[in-house]
């Protein structure tokens, strides 16, 4: 059930023989996202040369899709997807921009160029590997609010909020096949006295 994806929207620029190659990248969770993400890219650059693509917008691998928006057949968007498959990223969508400097790079000149493009976006984007993550709520007397943090930061667990009054309400993000034991070990520790509940589970990233 776990996957990679990057983490974050990038943009890298990459210069070769005068012409200028724009890679972006951003997460796109399915076809929709990543049409909108396009979009966006497209929107910035209304006068680019081309605008070349390829997506995995699922956690399946099975919604792949590329362009080479006039480039030679083969010199761009399957270039760019290769890139993305080669680092087995899902819902994950790479657009590189390109500006012609007046110097053709030949079919192979342009392989390379955006398919360095697509690697420097996605090494700005950053990669983890995302999971089914439970977000849960911990309730606890304010006096053991040291030692839960104590005992959180062990086990490397996320903390998204913090609230502090007669007792100390945590907020925490665990992996969905971990929430149990976690539960019954905070419960442990706690001698029984938290009270823990699910809000809602969703995919995060988890390193």
């Amino acid at each position: 059930m776990a996957y990679f994806s990057v983490l974050r929207r990038a943009e890298r620029e990459y210069v070769v023989e005068k012409s200028k190659f724009i890679g972006y990248c951003a997460r796109t969770e399915g076809e929709e996202s990543a049409r909108v993400f396009l979009g966006e890219v497209r929107a910035l650059h209304p006068t680019a040369t081309h605008v070349c693509y390829g997506f995995v917008a699922d956690r399946t691998g099975n919604g792949q899709r590329f362009s080479d928006d006039g480039e030679p057949q083969g010199t761009a968007g399957l270039p760019i997807l290769n890139v993305i498959k080669g680092k087995k990223l899902l819902e994950t969508t790479v657009a590189v921009v390109r500006y012609f400097g007046g110097i053709k790079l030949g079919t192979g000149g342009l392989v390379r160029a955006y398919t360095k493009a697509a690697q420097d976006a996605v090494s700005e984007a950053g990669v983890s590997e995302y999971d089914l993550c439970a977000e849960t709520q911990i309730c606890a007397a304010y006096s053991e609010t040291d030692a839960l943090m104590r005992f959180l930061s062990g086990c490397g667990v996320k903390v998204l909020t913090r609230e502090f009054g007669e007792r100390a309400v945590l907020t925490v993000a665990v992996r969905d096949s971990e929430k149990d034991a976690f539960s019954a070990s905070v419960q442990d520790m706690l001698c029984g006295k938290a009270e823990i509940r699910t809000l809602r589970t969703y995919f995060a990233p988890v390193n």
